[in-house]
This record gives C-alpha cells, sequence and structure tokens, in this order.
C-alpha cells in the first residue's frame, strides 16, 4: 500500500475517542427491530458486531419517540425493551472492539397515520405534504398530510431528543449522532420550501436554524460535546424538501455547531444515494466554516475516499451501502479487494439473508 493510500487507515482522534482508522459506517435503515416493541435483538448485535472493524460505526437511525416513526420496524430508543435492545448491540461491538454512535431521529412529515399513536397526523414545521413514499407493515405507500407544530409541542421535541441521548447514554454507545438531513424533521425546519412558518422559527435562516440547534444544546445538558456530532444534506431533494439558500442556512448552521465544539459534522455531498454534484455546494467553504471533524459521505470509492483524506477535504469518510454487502469492508478496501454486491431486495425487512450472511473475504475465495 502507498504511503498515500494508508492515510486512510490511520488511527483519527475524533473529540477524544481514539479510532482506528477513518472509514465509517454510515447509517442504513434496515427495518429488523422486534415487531412490537421496535426494540433491537440479537440479529441486529450480530449485524453490527460483524462490521466493527470500521473506525466508527454510526447506528441506523433510532426514532426518539413513537410521534418520530415514519417507517415499520425501525429501533426506538424511547422505551426500556428498546434501551435494553441497543444494549445487546453496544456490548456485541465493544466485544468485537469496535466503536458505534447512535444516530437519533424525528422523521417529522415523513410518516403515516398507521404507525402514529391513535392514527394521528404526522408533525411538521408547515402543514405540507411530502411527494416521497414511506414503508409501512403493509409495503411502500405515499406519507400522510401532516399538521405544523406550535411552539410548544416544538419545545417539548427538543426535550425528547435529550431523552434519547440520555437513553443513549444508558444503552452503552459511545456518543451520538443527530440526524439533521435527509427530509426529516429538523431538516424541515432548516429548510424554506418545507418551512413557512411566520413566527420565530421560520423565515430567515437564522430563524429556522433555530429548532436544531435547540435540539443541540438540550443534548448537551446530558451528554458531552466530544461525543456529538451532526447529519446534514445541504443539497440532497431527499424526501422531497429543497431550500432556495443552501449556502446560507447551513453555513449559519456549521457555525453555529462549531461554535458549540460538538466533535463533527457528517455531511451528504449532493443528492443522497444519487449524483454528487445534482446542486451547486461549496463544501469545502463548510468544512472551512465547521472547526471539528469533517465526516464526508455520498458516493465514496477507495479512491476518491483516499484522495479526499489526503488532499484534506475531509478528516473521515463515510461509507453505506458497501457496508451492507461487506461486513469486512475495512480489509477490503485496504487491500483493493473487490466487492460483495448488494441485493436491494433485502434492504428492508426480513431476516438473516441479505443482512448477516454476506461472506467476508476468507469466505468468498473458498
Amino acid at each position: 500500500m502507498s504511503p498515500k493510500a494508508s492515510q486512510l487507515f490511520q488511527p483519527f482522534t475524533l473529540g477524544d475517542l481514539v479510532l482506528p482508522n477513518r472509514i465509517v459506517m454510515a447509517p442504513l435503515t434496515r427495518n429488523r427491530a422486534t415487531h412490537g416493541t421496535d426494540a433491537p435483538n440479537d440479529l441486529n448485535a450480530l449485524y453490527y458486531a460483524q462490521r466493527a472493524s470500521a473506525g466508527l460505526i454510526i447506528s441506523e437511525a433510532a426514532q426518539i419517540s413513537r410521534q418520530g416513526q415514519g417507517y415499520a420496524w425501525t429501533p426506538g430508543i424511547y422505551s426500556d425493551a428498546q434501551i435494553a435492545g441497543w444494549k445487546l448491540v453496544t456490548e456485541a461491538v465493544h466485544a468485537a472492539q469496535g466503536r458505534i454512535f447512535a444516530q437519533l431521529w424525528h422523521v417529522g412529515r415523513v410518516s403515516h397515520v398507521s404507525l402514529q399513536e391513535a392514527n394521528a397526523a404526522p408533525v411538521a414545521p408547515s402543514a405540507i405534504r411530502a411527494n416521497t413514499k414511506t414503508f409501512i407493515e403493509t409495503g411502500f405507500t405515499e406519507v400522510s398530510m401532516p399538521r405544523a407544530l406550535d411552539i410548544s409541542e416544538i419545545k417539548a421535541i427538543a426535550v425528547d431528543y435529550a431523552d434519547a441521548a440520555d437513553n443513549a447514554r444508558r444503552a452503552g454507545f459511545d456518543g451520538i449522532e443527530v440526524h439533521a438531513a435527509n427530509g426529516y424533521l429538523i431538516d424541515q425546519f432548516l429548510k424554506d420550501g418545507t418551512n413557512k412558518r411566520t413566527d420565530s422559527y421560520g423565515g430567515s435562516a437564522s430563524n429556522r436554524a433555530r429548532f436544531g440547534l435547540e435540539v443541540i444544546d438540550a443534548i448537551l445538558k446530558v451528554f458531552p460535546k466530544s461525543r456529538l456530532g451532526v447529519r446534514i444534506s445541504p443539497v440532497s431533494p431527499a424526501n422531497d424538501a429543497l431550500t432556495s439558500d443552501p449556502a446560507e442556512v447551513f453555513g449559519y448552521f456549521a457555525a453555529e455547531l462549531a461554535r458549540r465544539k460538538i466533535a463533527y459534522l457528517h455531511v451528504i455531498e449532493g443528492a443522497t444515494g444519487g449524483p454528487r454534484d445534482n446542486a451547486p455546494f461549496d463544501y469545502a467553504a463548510l468544512h472551512r466554516e465547521f472547526s471539528g471533524a469533517y465526516i464526508a459521505n455520498n458516493g465514496y470509492t477507495r479512491t476518491s475516499a483516499i484522495e479526499a483524506v489526503t488532499l484534506g477535504a475531509a478528516d473521515l469518510v463515510a461509507f453505506g451501502k458497501a457496508f451492507i454487502a461487506n461486513p469486512d469492508l475495512v480489509q477490503r478496501l485496504r487491500m483493493g479487494a473487490p466487492l460483495n454486491m448488494s441485493n436491494s431486495q433485502t434492504y428492508y425487512g426480513g431476516g438473516v439473508s441479505g443482512y448477516t450472511d454476506y461472506p467476508v473475504l476468507a469466505e468468498a475465495a473458498e
């Protein structure tokens, strides 16, 4: 391996946590939590332990409340059963010498009444229905019409995030990531295409960033800043969330996060799971605006990841789908070995097939 290539595989200090390499397993929704409780289980623990050679694992998104759920069989982090389930996961990852952060999630309007308590309408900054689908027990379906949150409810959701952060600590996670990307609730507040409010949470970039920053401030009362990250997607159209001023609003948000000295900013560059150049955006400027670690995400290959780290465009690089099919992805990237291809038919829901049965290199050779 060339000295240039080796930088991706060298240790990195994230906050006060030493990572053995700069390869991050991105959060990946797999819809395999226990039916009825939405608690993680032994199969989930095995899945994550298989991938513990990542420098850092960021868990699949975990809803902070029943209201925050947008898909069937995604794990929560608000009940005792769910905390116990996540403890199975963290203990398995730690036994395999891994490190894992919990991603905290409220989907906002990207939900369906069948997933909400008493078939209630999903909530959002503004009562605008998303042009997107969600996954319920009968399969994919259009999302439901949301209702706009009132200010007291917004404040209460920030408290739910703090409670979820404390639950993550109880479950043994090494840190947490706040999901502020991909058209979910915090992103819905940030973007003016989904936020039409005329109060202190709408209008200017600073007003639209207010909710996300209140969430961070609430979490920082119960969780150390050195173990906290935030994920954003400035120009991704995921879940029908767009904004007219991505540089302004996300530049402001990043600067405010830097002022709070959190550990990292995890950036989906371009369209989530799609083109990296779908809209102009200066990621280098965002990197300069944020003083902590910068995790780059979206469509990276071994070559482009090595280049990004070598040139200083990223401190760490997150891989998503590649980790689904390659539990030993770090070894394969280090060796330049071929990758297994993932089966998209088994991404969401199900059991072992397409989840914990992908072969590692030695098994593939046999």
